[in-house]
């Protein structure tokens, strides 16, 4: 919404404050206010940015933590972020005491003249060779080594991996492919992964279309998903839980809203899903359900998506196979409720604005069906 704000001062507008929701985590929002007023509202505008500071706290609240680590790879990571964190510390603790001695002990102003030299001093040099070139020497030479050997340490996992995962990053979505399972060879879904716990497992990572980046905070390190280029990368959870997964590259429009989950679960759960994942969709059960599929024939829906066991077998959207047991909808934008998803189906354009989603034009009987349907893929 806009709000017109007036200077009492001018005969005119100042400005137009806009405030803009969108979403940062999930279930977490944050208002955006952009107040262009003129310099010598310096104080107003002072103001409305201390109001702004339990927003920006309310951004972070929730959002995943790179030091709070569940998976080897990102222990590792988390590690070597302390070291050069401490680092730093260290050296702006030690140039601030320096600086703070320099202003104390500084020598009295005084009248300068021709006679004035630099006066030359052991002591001096001493503090540029010590301070300038050995400690940030000794300083760059350990935070290389050590940084080398967490390198060595992640680079492959501690045993074999136990699954093979293709994820293809579109825009803004993720494909997700677990190969060399099922009948057809693989196991197909869409910006939810399911791990087993305590397991290693392998990642392909590859473009459809734009530079993205793979980034589960918490499990393991960013790799960058690049158009013509495979790169593989492996991830272990050491506990069960749901870990936010996001692009870390910017990538478009929808850059913000192109995220995924990652499960964690026992490696008898995690079976049991690849299990459930391997079969087609559920057929029809009743005259409702039929009606349904028919919509989704009728509508063209089949054309983008697929749904394993019936004709629809499109490759641009996401499979569709057992939408109805993940957790969230538009690579992460909205929970997947009977609600959400028939708002996404109606006009996904207000909710995700670019997404390959198009406008849907039915009746209110067709969506009800069309979502009666959609919610039996289990």
């Amino acid at each position: 919404m806009s709000t017109d704000v007036r200077n009492p001062y001018y005969d005119g507008y100042v400005g137009v404050a806009q405030i803009r929701s969108f979403q940062i985590r999930p279930t977490k929002y944050v208002s955006a206010i952009y107040i262009p007023i003129a310099p010598q509202h310096v104080g107003r505008a002072a103001s409305v940015g201390a109001l702004l500071l339990p927003l920006i706290a309310a951004a972070c609240a929730g959002a995943p933590a790179i030091f709070g680590t569940h998976g080897l790879a990102a222990d590792r990571i988390a590690l070597l972020g302390w070291v050069c964190t401490i680092i730093s510390c260290v050296v702006l603790g030690i140039i601030t005491i320096l600086v703070v001695v320099a202003l104390v002990r500084r020598r009295p102003a005084r009248a300068s003249s021709a006679d004035d030299r630099i006066e030359h001093s052991g002591h001096a040099i001493r503090w540029i060779v010590i301070g300038g070139i050995i400690v940030p020497g000794v300083t760059l030479v350990v935070t290389f080594l050590v940084t080398l050997v967490i390198q060595a340490e992640v680079a492959n996992p501690p045993q074999r991996p136990v699954a093979t995962i293709e994820v293809t990053g579109h825009r803004w979505w993720w494909e997700v492919k677990y190969l060399g399972v099922g009948p057809s060879g693989s196991v197909v879904t869409a910006n939810e992964i399911h791990v087993p716990v305590g397991q290693p497992v392998r990642f392909e990572l590859v473009s459809a279309d734009v530079i993205h980046s793979f980034w589960v905070p918490q499990l393991a390190g960013k790799t960058d998903v690049i158009p013509g280029l495979r790169n593989t990368m492996w991830m272990q959870a050491d506990q069960p839980g749901v870990y936010w997964g996001e692009c870390a590259e910017y990538c478009g429009l929808q850059h913000t809203h192109m995220n995924f989950v990652v499960v964690a679960e026992s490696p008898a759960a995690f079976q049991s899903w690849m299990a459930q994942q391997r079969q087609p969709a559920a057929r029809p059960i009743d005259a409702a359900d039929a009606d349904g599929l028919d919509v989704f024939r009728r509508s063209g829906c089949g054309t983008c998506h697929a749904i394993q066991g019936t004709q629809a077998q499109g490759r641009i959207g996401p499979d569709l196979t057992h939408v109805a047991s993940r957790s969230r909808i538009g690579a992460g934008t909205l929970p997947n409720t009977p609600g959400n998803l028939a708002g996404w189906i109606a006009n996904a354009q207000a909710l995700k604005p670019g997404s390959g989603m198009p406008t849907m034009t039915l009746s209110a009987r067709d969506l009800r069906t069309l979502l009666a349907y959609l919610e039996t893929l289990k």
